[in-house]
């Protein structure tokens, strides 16, 4: 059986490592082959918007699904006839539109920030006197690790972020004061059985993940996160893994974003989890039974961004786990994690604190 993937990136690459031993084979659609799954699985090359490529992809595959969020929604919907597609195709377009995942949030009564539609300079002024100083500005479309926001905490402000995102249809909200971030991940297969992993910490820096803490949280708070991902799952009839980030704000959720695929704050799961996300992933998507999310221990999940650190440096380290995911380093380019399982959490952060002073500082002074 062979599971068509489009995008193959480093999440596509972790779904082949954790199918294979469950006898499948993947085909993936990229604009390139110099791709971290290309070292695994065959590539078609091309556009992967393409309706030629995606058919190509649809008639050789008996499940097609996505490592990526910017997917196409127009591309994908014609192949539904050719195979099935998971997750549903309508859980990706409201990812895709912040607007339309802030009205999915307060139509499932899940609390979320303030906000307002804005598509002129005169809707961002009515924006702000609705929602409020400070706020942020983001493109509706297209925004990921940070991208296309401009925070707003002043009159002098507006110019600047109209000049700066107002081509772009744009949603206007309240910046949350929240005391730390938050992620909750679900999966659910087919048959409409779910599971759901322990609440994970994430620590950003720059609008990218660097640090990620598992299990974390009290019960009620994981219980009020889960509560909040079911609704989801159950809305659009979900099958594979969902994630929704949160801001925590004197114990308060309040959700920030879906990502309709497995997610970086969830790759601890490969050591730490008795079945990871991705291989969950997998089989919710072709049937199969879902596999315990129960953690093995405590985890810490660290990005390893522009650079990689020497690999003696970190296999040294008691209880730690490097994946490469072999890309060209770049500034602020996602190169790697390490993984680190301890027996307490108290052992982990020690651990997570040792590890960020010797390969990130400026985090590591934010975890401290």
């Amino acid at each position: 059986m062979t599971i068509g993937i489009v995008g193959a990136g480093q999440l596509g690459r972790m779904l082949a490592l954790a199918g294979y031993p469950l006898g499948f084979d993947f085909l993936f659609l990229d604009r390139s082959a110099a791709t971290p799954a290309g070292q695994l699985a065959p590539i078609l090359c091309g556009d992967m918007a393409s309706p030629k490529l995606l058919a190509r992809l649809a008639r050789r595959s008996a499940v097609v699904t996505f490592d990526w969020e910017n997917a196409s929604v127009a591309g994908l919907k014609p192949i539904a006839r050719l195979t099935r597609v998971f997750p549903p195709i309508e859980a990706l377009a409201a990812a895709q539109d912040r607007l339309r995942e802030k009205r999915l949030f307060e139509a499932l009564g899940i609390p979320t920030t303030r906000f307002a539609a804005v598509a002129s300079r005169k809707q961002l002024l009515a924006a702000i006197a609705q929602v409020g100083l400070p706020g942020v500005l983001k493109t509706r479309h297209g925004g990921y690790d940070g991208k296309g926001q401009f925070v707003i905490r002043g009159p002098r402000d507006i110019d600047r972020a109209w000049d700066a995102l107002g081509a772009l249809p744009c949603l206007y909200e309240n910046l949350v004061p929240f005391d730390y971030e938050v992620s909750a991940i679900g999966v659910r297969g087919s048959d409409g059985a779910t599971a759901f992993y322990p609440l994970n910490r994430n620590l950003h820096r720059g609008g990218i993940l660097r640090l990620t803490r598992a299990p974390f949280g009290s019960t009620p708070l994981t219980r009020r996160a889960n509560a909040a991902l079911r609704r989801i799952l159950d809305h659009f009839g979900y099958v594979g893994v969902l994630t929704i980030e949160f801001f925590v704000h004197r114990g308060r959720l309040i959700a920030n974003e879906i990502a309709p695929r497995v997610h970086n704050s969830g790759h601890w799961t490969i050591e730490g989890a008795v079945t990871s996300q991705f291989e969950n992933h997998i089989r919710a998507i072709t049937g199969l039974p879902l596999g315990s999310t129960q953690a093995r221990g405590h985890s810490a999940m660290i990005n390893l961004i522009g650079t990689l650190p020497p690999r003696a440096d970190l296999l040294a380290r008691p209880g730690v786990h490097l994946h490469d995911y072999r890309k060209d380093p770049r500034p602020d380019r996602k190169l790697g994690h390490i993984t680190l399982i301890a027996d307490s959490a108290a052992r982990r952060d020690s651990g997570a604190r040792a590890l960020l002073r010797r390969i990130d500082r400026e985090t590591w002074v934010s975890f401290r």
